[in-house]
């Protein structure tokens, strides 16, 4: 999904979902790596936080990513967590690079980006890779209890209560990038949806916001009918 969405190119980008409170699945390198969009069920390997093999052989041929401690620091301090998504979106960084913030600037054109974008997307300002625990613990210090937080020069980290949510929150953010880089290249302000405009938005409901949002992922990205 982050690939066919331009999330992620090459290579670079990974996905962990916690199944037990010290066992995580993570996509991992192996020796044929074809890229984040040939990714294979058997790319998908179980092991600890602190990286290491959940059993004997879980690893052979295979690396974890570099930045696994990206993933552990969020999954250590925030319970409610069950997937963490780091992508390498171009437009994210471009707009944080020019010092745009990610702003609630939509409105019903997508409410749970808008919902978001409103509670504050935060910056981790430095852009290196997150790949000890000291960064990891800076990192989630930067982006204390948000959903998302950027990383300078880098992408962002996305963590919810499921894989799907996670990925959605990435697009939503990366959508929200893309369109503030046209506004403003088109000479346009950027404004605050008003907030008696946030206040008539319903809330659809995670039926809506993700399991039909996820479908309609799926079938773009054509991995179903």
């Amino acid at each position: 999904m982050l690939a066919a969405r331009g999330l992620a190119d090459g290579i670079l980008g990974h996905i962990s979902l916690r199944v037990e409170e010290d066992l995580i699945l993570v996509r991992c390198r192996g020796q044929d790596e074809r890229g984040l969009g040939r990714t294979s069920p058997d790319d998908i390997r179980l092991v600890h936080l602190d990286g290491s093999e959940a059993a004997p052989g879980e690893l052979d041929g295979y690396a974890v990513p570099n930045e696994l401690p990206l993933h552990s620091a969020v999954l250590r301090t925030r319970p409610e967590v069950s997937a963490v998504v780091h992508a390498h979106p171009p437009s994210v960084v471009a707009a944080d690079l020019a010092g745009i913030a990610i702003r609630p600037i939509v409105g019903a054109f997508d409410i749970p980006g808008c919902r978001l974008a409103a509670g504050g997307v935060p910056v981790y300002p430095r852009g290196v890779l997150v790949r000890n625990d000291r960064l990891g613990a800076e990192m989630v210090e930067a982006m204390g209890d948000r959903p998302v937080v950027l990383l300078r020069g880098h992408g962002l980290t996305s963590a919810g209560v499921s894989v799907e949510q996670a990925v959605l929150q990435a697009i939503s953010v990366d959508t929200i990038a893309e369109l503030s880089l046209r506004i403003t290249a088109a000479g346009g302000e950027l404004a605050d949806l008003a907030e008696e405009d946030m206040a008539e938005l319903p809330d659809l409901g995670a039926g809506f916001n993700t399991g039909t949002a996820w479908r309609h992922e799926l079938v773009r990205a054509g991995l179903r009918d």
